[in-house]
């Protein structure tokens, strides 16, 4: 085959390359339709091929040297977008779920005052009359077996790969819980905010009541701080959605649903490895029978790494723009 001929029938091709690497330096390869992308894929491993069979047959140089620049081109634009996959996720953790928890912080305050007031409702009416405990949502089961001074925490000693995995997955379904029934005018998530902080203010109580409180105390610190942020950021993101239908401002209901929808996805985004750190503290730290302080130390570590990733983590941006 001639150079000319070769050219002729493979020219449009290349151009229709060039024209979707122009595509590429204005957007990027998500924003591509699905033909363009498999349109690109498939012209850049014809172009490839053109590329091997101008170096062996083709006595033109600058022919080789276009293919071959235009090959690279795709290449290093195919590729690099699957790389960047790798650099987002690495963005989001580092910077963009930081921000947006301070963005959101208001939401999560009440998120947390709901928790702490409903527990110490729980906590001081059940600690006043035990029966209050049943109120308080405490099956009778549990009851019984805290009167018994069981320790049904230890249990997760006997099996801690199954026990970190229900643990992990319990917590992430409770978290999901207090943000999918934000929906219901945010009226949802507080309620799951009140109901979990009466109960575990009831069980506090009666553990102490029962004289083994600090055994309690001392299982659930080393996770804790993690595991209940986690439900607390949920449950604002959770209220970031209520808000959105009760008081969009400015914005239309649906706006204000888009914008502040995708503000809460990053928040339980950005809670669901925390919790699996939690569930695996919880399942293979937190019931072993190891010193007090040992775990209250774990815990003390975790907050403030926690709360120094979440209030500190891309202020350097912030500061940038402000």
């Amino acid at each position: 085959m001639s150079s000319n001929r070769f050219i002729t029938e493979r020219k449009n091709a290349w151009q229709r390359l060039e024209d979707l690497l122009v595509l590429l330096d204005r957007s990027s390869l998500r924003r591509l339709h699905r033909e363009e992308v498999r349109e690109l894929g498939r012209i850049y491993r014809r172009t490839a091929s053109d590329l091997a069979i101008a170096r062996a047959e083709s006595r033109d140089p600058r022919l080789v040297n276009y293919l071959n620049s235009l090959v690279i081109r795709a290449h290093g634009r195919i590729y690099q977008a699957d790389a960047q996959g790798g650099q987002r996720l690495r963005n989001f953790f580092a910077r963009e779920f930081p921000r947006t928890f301070r963005r959101s912080w208001r939401y999560i305050a009440v998120s947390f005052s709901f928790f702490l007031v409903f527990g110490l409702i729980g906590f001081l009416g059940t600690w006043r009359d035990a029966e209050f405990s049943e109120i308080a949502g405490v099956s009778p089961i549990m009851r019984y077996a805290i009167n018994e001074r069981v320790h049904w925490w230890e249990d997760l000693n006997d099996a801690n790969q199954v026990g970190s995995s229900f643990i992990m997955t319990n917590n992430i379904q409770v978290m999901f819980y207090a943000f999918a029934l934000g929906a219901m005018l945010g009226l949802g998530t507080l309620y799951i905010m009140a109901f979990n902080g009466v109960n575990f203010g009831a069980v506090l109580a009666l553990v102490y009541r029962a004289g083994y409180g600090n055994d309690l105390v001392s299982f659930v610190i080393g996770h804790g701080v993690i595991e209940l942020s986690c439900i607390f950021i949920a449950g604002g993101a959770g209220l970031l959605v209520g808000s959105a239908i009760l008081a969009p401002g400015n914005l239309s209901r649906a706006d204000a649903l888009k914008s502040r929808g995708i503000e809460a996805i990053k928040l339980i985004m950005g809670c669901v490895p925390l919790l699996v750190i939690a569930g695996t503290i919880e399942g293979f730290i937190s019931p072993t029978p190891i010193p007090p302080v040992i775990k209250f130390s774990i815990g003390t570590l975790t907050g403030i790494a926690l709360y120094s990733y979440l209030l500190f983590a891309g202020r350097e941006e912030d500061r940038q723009k402000a």
